[in-house]
């Protein structure tokens, strides 16, 4: 097998809940290996195939939403042990403590992508919480098809009107899984931490203190602080910190050294950097290299 596809998954057609047995028949002995794919505005698509424990508890600050492919996924997800088989949609809300397993001795295949959740706001016709499905393994057709269409072809960059559409689908099937209705924050606590977002990510790496934020926002700490968790899933250090690790990230694939990488990303040194990255990824950043250039 080609070191860079999957036999019969490079279709969204193939990623179907129906044809998921065929794949997991035909997927046979394979290595470990990651493939990841980076867009322009952020958006990272991977696929994961491994043996054993893949992933220690880390947790993203993005939607991780995923279709398992071939063998068992199993994962530690709000205290309970869960498994998903080909057919499932696994659905990991921002900010959420999970790690990553295979299921039994056939190894995992798996493809996720990782949507930032003001993607999925932006969706909504009025600011409101993010929808939270509580069951991170479902069966829904409709979501299934939508990350099947974005997640069939890793080697392209989805067009805009793809990224939309999907978007779309995609924001429907979590609001249909979560079964309530959005409460909707005022039009004051959405600007707000839309200017702390901008400039956090805009400063992602200096030393950006409380006083700051509360200038560029209007709003006391405290109430950035649930606001900003309220709409965006996770807490204003925590987004600084992502900024940074993607940072670092896209640097490591383009060939900069580890410790390189730590310090132009805003890390005190690669301990620092690998700590964070761990953290947030489940693995060490020399193992997420390692894992995308096996044969």
């Amino acid at each position: 097998m080609p070191a860079n596809s999957v036999r019969g998954v490079e279709r969204a057609d193939a990623l179907a809940p129906g044809t998921a047995a065929g794949l997991e028949r035909s997927c046979g002995l394979f290595s470990d290996r990651l493939r990841v794919s980076i867009d322009d505005g952020g958006v990272e698509r991977l696929e994961a195939r491994f043996h054993g424990n893949g992933f220690s508890p880390h947790r993203h600050d993005t939607y991780a939403l995923g279709l398992t492919l071939h063998g068992v996924q199993t994962f530690r997800y709000r205290g309970i042990e869960r498994f998903s088989r080909p057919g499932n949609v696994i659905v990991l809300h921002p900010d959420e403590v999970h790690d990553g397993a295979a299921g039994d001795e056939a190894g995992l295949i798996y493809r996720m992508i990782y949507l930032p959740p003001e993607m999925i706001a932006a969706t909504q016709a009025s600011p409101g919480a993010l929808p939270f499905v509580a069951d991170p393994v479902v069966q829904d057709a409709g979501l299934w098809q939508a990350l099947a269409d974005i997640l069939a072809d890793l080697n392209g960059e989805p067009g805009d009107l793809q990224m939309d559409d999907v978007l779309m689908r995609v924001a429907a099937g979590l609001a249909r899984q979560a079964g309530t209705m959005r409460r909707q924050s005022s039009a004051t606590a959405e600007a707000a931490v839309r200017r702390a977002r901008d400039y956090l990510e805009a400063h992602a790496l200096e030393t950006v203190r409380s006083e700051t934020l509360e200038a560029v926002t209007g709003l006391d700490r405290y109430e950035l602080a649930r606001q900003f968790r309220r709409l965006t899933g996770t807490s204003p250090h925590r987004f600084q910190v992502m900024r940074r690790l993607d940072r670092a990230k896209r640097l490591i694939a383009l060939g900069t050294r580890l410790a390189d990488a730590a310090l132009d990303a805003g890390f005190a040194d690669q301990a620092h950097f690998t700590r964070h990255f761990r953290a947030a990824f489940g693995m060490t950043p020399g193992r997420w290299l390692a894992m995308q250039t096996a044969a």
